[in-house]
């Protein structure tokens, strides 16, 4: 009798280890095969180059590789690319085109960027804050922002930043 020769693993084509992901990110649609262990901040870096995505922490609780999944704030370093399947994407390279989007231009003139690790998810984070929340204070902004960590600077300027943008975009009622 013969020895059955094992079943190569980890290769490309072993459907418990890797999968396709069609994913739309920034507006453009996306299909790659994945390890089913890779983390969407991982799929977003490496296999598709939006590097504006950063890895902090890798716990969830920095808030750097924050990106919008379908509509929602998603710590795309706990979350599996093989979960954003289906899904729309927004990264710190889709919210802006030949001008900066006004939170952008918020932080700019209010002094809000340091060395700009934690940016593109705090971007993200308060465009998010701004699209759903009409009427912000600053306990509001501070609370929302709690989840993205800045070691730069005393989240004032952040937080200033925030709220006139809030302004800007018809929260009259942001203090």
């Amino acid at each position: 009798m013969m020895a059955s020769t094992p079943k190569q693993t980890g290769t490309i084509d072993d459907p418990e280890l890797f999968r396709t992901v069609a994913v739309t990110v920034n507006g453009r649609e996306y299909e790659r095969r994945v390890s089913v262990r890779k983390n969407l901040a991982d799929f977003l870096r490496e296999d598709l180059g939006f590097t504006g995505t950063h890895v902090g922490c890798e716990h969830g609780v920095c808030g750097a590789c924050s990106v919008n999944v379908d509509g929602k704030i998603a710590r795309s370093c706990l979350m599996f690319a093989v979960q954003a399947n289906g899904s729309t994407v927004t990264t710190i390279e889709g919210i802006a085109a030949a001008e900066l989007h006004p939170v952008q231009q918020a932080f700019w003139d209010h002094h809000a960027l340091q060395c700009g690790f934690c940016t593109p998810g705090m971007l993200l984070t308060v465009m998010d804050l701004v699209d759903r929340k009409t009427d912000l204070t600053e306990a509001d902004v501070r609370a929302n922002l709690s989840g993205n960590m800045c070691r730069c600077t005393g989240y004032q300027f952040i937080v200033d930043a925030t709220l006139a943008v809030a302004r800007q975009i018809g929260n009259k009622d942001a203090q």
